[in-house]
């Protein structure tokens, strides 16, 4: 610094000597023309000659005005512009080098207006940066040359026998690593790493530790600094300081491990290797958010993708301490951070009852009003996680009638995870269907259908949950006209059109057969179209199981079964066939051929519904005719000793109804073939066969 200010002063010499030549010189030209006649003749209000000891000034561009000053000049000229030129250096060597200055000296002021900077002021700015920079400089190669020189010895200090040596040396170089030219120093020492993490591991007092900890910490926000730290295994020494008393060591080994986490590739292995999740996850129970929010992001790091992980952490009591905070703290980061490990959590199997039970469902409802939007978007996505595994909970009206709200949200995100949350909450609940029915649930849901248009993530899920609140609850009929009462038949039809998405096809077909069981919505589903299009869906999927018959394989498309679709499709146009008019439409499409051929499919559910819509279209007489020419009595005759009741009614009643203009033989013979299957095992009801079998009209 001696010779950066030595040369300093030699280069401000120079200058004030060619500040000073210039200023007398402009001085003396000045004086000269004020002591001209016709230069003071330009003054205004000049009259006659004056002495040349008293002339005026002109001050311009002070606040935009111009005025004149009177200048008595009772000394010689000389010494006017010595002082001139000695105030010009003053005020250079002010604002470019203030240290210079004599103390109690201080340059004239030019600016009338003290808080405006003088042009010399402005310009000696960038020398200002300049020199500052320099003397910075100098004192970085100045931290760096004496950490340089202090490693090896601190290196020997933090390996001595004698614990009060260990702890100064320690202290030593916690103040060397606040700096940052002597941390780059220690970082490139392996060494020196590796002696602060013995002497962290092995120190006997609190002191020792916290300030080893505090030097890793330092080194860990720097790259070469994790590298080192992991290579000298400062990652199980850390791990085992998270079992300290001492809350600022926890406070620096969470934060060193939570960096490394971040940013060095092999961390998270030895983390795990270490048992660190088992040292963290009781961490959950201490009570500052800003350390919980460290831990927390720690366990997300470290079970993202490790299903080994999530079974420690649910081993460990995780999920509770999870839910404790998401229920009970309000710092956004912390909730943030938290409801990430949630969200990792709840696909795990075992973890989502854990979560469930712990209270999780409500916990995580009541975050969904908030102003955090992310947050908001993690307490969703972990809801539709476990959602599937909550069906049976209690408690969740709130979250239902704030779920049926965010329907009417235009972010697809939040929408696919509102109709999510609900379909599965409403699966096979009727007071969660009751409820969501009396909230306005089914016309918020249609209009998330007309708003999702060609979002299968949006219309799958939406459509479900109609399926379910117009199905086996007090308000299911509620609910089916009130699917037709705010529009929504034309729309849930149009979902059977191309493309086909077979997931959300089968759930339309579902709620197609929901909404004919109200019998006004029997017509608005014909005039929708709702006829040829399951018939053509029905033939699209027999074929498709047919051509895979032959292998022995069962067909998928989008990861549905097509012979879920032949059911589907069969059970709703069973439904609409009660309808006299629909039964015609159906008939005409050329399907019975096809319903009797499905009487011998392998599944039975696909034989139930094939019969019970033989049933309906054999209430007609020239339906029963074609049935009976299909050849459907032998199927119908073999399908009477299923053990499954609902397919032996149907088969009964279609061979009642096809037998009616048949010889008294044969009617005699299905007769006793019907008694033998159907009353083998009630003989009391014996004699009430004639009278049921030949009810007119049945």
């Amino acid at each position: 610094m001696r010779f950066f200010h030595s040369g300093f002063e030699q280069w401000l010499k120079h200058q004030e000597i060619l500040i000073a030549a210039e200023a007398s010189s402009s001085f003396s030209s000045q004086v000269n023309m004020h002591n001209d006649d016709k230069y003071l003749g330009k003054f205004p209000g000049q009259v006659g000659r004056h002495s040349s000891s008293t002339c005026l000034f002109k001050l311009t561009n002070v606040d935009s005005h111009s005025f004149f000053l009177p200048l008595s000049l009772h000394f010689p000229l000389t010494d006017l512009e010595a002082q001139y030129s000695l105030t010009r250096a003053q005020r250079v060597r002010a604002a470019m080098f203030p240290e210079t200055l004599v103390e109690g000296e201080a340059a004239m002021p030019t600016q009338p207006d003290p808080s405006q900077q003088s042009n010399v002021q402005r310009l000696a700015e960038p020398s200002q940066l300049l020199k500052t920079a320099i003397v910075h400089l100098i004192n970085y190669q100045d931290d760096a040359e004496l950490a340089t020189r202090a490693v090896p010895e601190l290196t020997k200090l933090l390996a001595d026998e004698d614990p009060v040596v260990v702890n100064k040396a320690a202290m030593i170089v916690n103040q060397l690593t606040r700096k940052e030219a002597s941390r780059r120093v220690l970082v490139q020492s392996p060494t020196m790493v590796g002696a602060v993490v013995r002497a962290m591991t092995t120190a006997v007092d609190m002191e020792t530790a916290r300030c080893a900890a505090s030097v890793l910490h330092s080194l860990s926000h720097q790259r070469e600094g994790l590298l080192a730290i992991f290579k000298s295994g400062g990652i199980p020494a850390l791990v085992r300081m998270l079992s300290s008393p001492v809350e600022s060591v926890l406070f620096y080994a969470i934060t060193t491990l939570h960096n490394l986490l971040l940013h060095q590739e092999g961390a998270k292995m030895a983390v795990r290797l270490a048992d660190g999740l088992q040292r963290m996850v009781p961490l959950l129970k201490k009570s500052n958010p800003k350390f919980l929010a460290i831990t927390t992001d720690c366990l997300q790091l470290l079970s993202y993708g490790n299903q080994e992980s999530k079974l420690i952490i649910l081993a460990n009591g995780g999920p509770e301490g999870l839910v404790f905070i998401i229920r009970n703290y309000n710092y956004e980061k912390l909730l943030w951070t938290t409801s990430r490990v949630l969200k990792v959590l709840s696909v795990c199997p075992s973890n989502k009852p854990a979560i469930v039970e712990a209270g999780g469902m409500q916990a995580l409802g009541q975050h969904l009003t908030g102003s955090s939007q992310r947050l908001i978007q993690n307490c969703l996505w972990t809801l539709r996680n476990l959602s599937d595994a909550a069906t049976k909970q209690e408690g969740l009206d709130g979250l239902l009638q704030i779920l049926v709200a965010q329907l009417g949200s235009d972010d697809v995100n939040m929408l696919t995870c509102a109709t999510g949350i609900l379909s599965n909450l409403t699966c096979n609940n009727s007071y969660n269907k009751t409820l969501v029915t009396q909230c306005g649930g089914v016309e918020a849901l249609i209009h998330a259908v007309l708003r999702a248009g060609e979002k299968e993530d949006v219309a799958e899920p939406a459509v479900c949950a109609l399926r379910h609140l117009t199905s086996r609850h007090q308000d299911a009929e509620l609910a089916q006209n009130a699917v037709r009462l705010h529009y929504g038949i034309p729309a849930v039809v149009k979902l059977l059109g191309q493309p086909h998405y077979w997931p959300v096809v089968k759930a339309t077909v579902g709620l197609i057969r929901n909404l004919a069981l109200c019998p006004a919505n029997q017509a608005p589903l014909r005039e929708a179209g709702a006829i040829p299009r399951l018939v053509n869906l029905l033939l699209k999927a027999h074929q498709d199981t047919q051509r895979h018959a032959s292998a022995s394989q069962q067909t998928y498309q989008d990861g549905v079964r097509m012979e879920e679709i032949v059911e589907g499709c069969t059970g709703a146009l069973h439904i609409l066939a009660r309808d006299p008019i629909n039964r015609g439409e159906i008939a005409s499409m050329q399907t019975i051929p096809l319903f009797v051929q499905l009487l011998y499919s392998y599944v039975e559910n696909v034989k139930r519904v094939s019969a019970g819509v033989l049933c309906e279209l054999a209430l007609d007489k020239q339906s029963a005719e074609l049935i009976d020419a299909e050849g459907a009595s032998a199927p119908l005759m073999e399908l009477l000793h299923s053990s499954n009741e609902g397919i032996a009614t149907y088969a009964a009643a279609v061979l009642f109804r096809i037998s009616e203009d048949k010889s008294s033989d044969y009617r005699k013979r299905v007769s006793v073939e019907l008694t033998h299957s159907l009353f083998k095992h009630d003989p009391s009801a014996w004699e009430m066969l004639p009278e049921f079998m030949w009810v007119p009209g049945y």
